[in-house]
């Protein structure tokens, strides 16, 4: 008799003791979806971009599971979506880690650059012109005072006001 009717289980577990390794009930695109999910929560703790492209190839074969082939077709599906995944998104995952500082966008990009002074600036504030718009502008160092016509850098912009010195 089994557990479920009254009998007690001893050691070694006889195979009708203890949890199914794996249940005929659960579906195996099932599976590999929790795979899948285990994989991307991994990625998403590690940013190592190994574990994301695998988790899109547990997804595949999450897939050919549904269509119905057997198990090596599933394998196979996530063999190769694991290297093709691994050999195509993960190097432009990677480029894009590592964007260089001249392609930064919105007020990051203007760090750096080159304003002319419309009115005084100083720790009071004062305005600027900066890629070719009006901003409005303090002077980085408190003592300082631009005046109109000056070159100024932008040294930081804090929320719509620029940072400059000369």
């Amino acid at each position: 008799m089994s557990p479920l009717h009254g009998e007690t289980c001893g050691f070694p577990l006889p195979p009708s003791c203890g949890p199914a390794l794996y249940d005929p009930g659960v579906r195996d695109w099932v599976i590999w979806m929790i795979a899948a999910g285990v994989l991307a929560v991994g990625e998403v703790a590690t940013v190592t971009f190994i574990l994301g492209p695998v988790a899109l190839a547990a997804v595949l074969a999450a897939v050919v599971a549904l269509i119905g082939p057997g198990a090596e077709y599933q394998v196979l599906a996530f063999a190769v979506g694991s290297i093709a995944s691994l050999v195509l998104i993960r190097p432009i995952a990677r480029k894009h880690l590592r964007m260089p500082h001249h392609v930064r966008t919105g007020t990051a990009a203007l760090v750096g650059a080159k304003a002319t002074v419309l009115e005084r600036v100083d720790d009071q504030g004062g305005t600027v012109k900066l890629a070719g718009e009006v901003w409005s502008a303090r002077a980085y160092n408190d003592n300082d005072v631009l005046e109109p016509g000056a070159q100024v850098t932008v040294l930081e912009i804090r929320g719509a006001t620029a940072l400059v010195s000369d």
